[in-house]
Order: C-alpha cells, then structure tokens, then sequence
C-alpha cells in the first residue's frame, strides 16, 4: 500500500512539471478580454528581438533619426501600409517611402526573421509608445506576404 501512495505520488509530482498549454501567443487570440492582458503578452516576444535588431536605428523611442530612418512611433506608414510594414520587416526595405510626410529613401536589409519572430515584432511595434493597434499580425499572415 505504502508503495502504491509513493508511485502515485511520484507520478503526480512529475506530471505536474508539465505544462500541456499551447505555447504563447497562440494564433487565437479570444481568449484574453482585456487590451492590457494582449499588449504586454505580445510586447514580450517582440520586445527583445526590436532591442537586438531594430533599435539601433529606429531607436529605443521608436522615433527613427528624422533623416535616414523613419519613426515607427506614430507611423502613418504602419498604419495604412501593413503588408508593405510586414514585408519590410520581412524582406527588407529599399528605395524611398513618405512617413509622416517626410521622404525617407535609405535601405534596411532582410533581417532573417522566421515570420513567427516578424510577427512578433510587428505586434510589439504596433502597441508600442503611441501606436495602439489592435488587429494582431499572425504567423500564419506574414507566411501569406511575398517579396
């Protein structure tokens, strides 16, 4: 009997270290009810992978330089220009774009994201400093955008 309790218990204490949940973020994002729940979960991923391949441009701020590289921060680009926003990040930028009325023509190069890493930082550029988007970039929507 003595063994028995042990073995159960053991087994317990070792299922009980796995977790049988989907890894965040899901691509169904229903599940969460508050804004502020969804935009620090997806600030998270996409927060490290802006600190290592875009802040040294776009700056910690988001506000680009004024010249050579435009502000993600306010960005009428980003707003009306998403699969052109998502490419970018995707494939790279070249050639001149308008953001926020100013003319911006300096190259960004393909930064070798996997499109999960893409979306990640789009979702965390996108509720980020005074951008407050709310439709989500999915994995499975930047694996639909081609160069």
């Amino acid at each position: 009997m003595l063994t028995t309790k042990i073995f159960l218990g053991f087994g317990v204490l070792v299922l009980g270290s796995f977790s049988f949940e989907e890894p965040f973020p899901p691509d169904n994002y229903s599940d969460f009810n508050t804004e502020t729940t969804v935009v620090s979960k997806l600030q998270s991923p996409g927060k490290e992978i802006y600190a290592d391949f875009c802040m040294q441009c776009h700056g910690a701020n988001g506000k680009g330089d004024g010249k050579n590289f435009p502000p993600l921060d306010g960005s009428d680009w980003l707003k009306t220009k998403r699969n052109q926003s998502i490419a970018a990040v995707k494939f790279g930028q070249s050639g001149e774009i308008i953001v926020n009325k100013i003319k911006f023509n300096s190259s960004m190069p393909a930064m070798g994201l996997t499109d999960r890493e893409v979306a990640d930082v789009m979702n965390y550029i996108m509720t980020s400093w005074s951008n407050k988007q709310t439709k989500i970039v999915t994995e499975k929507e930047v694996a639909t955008i081609k160069k």
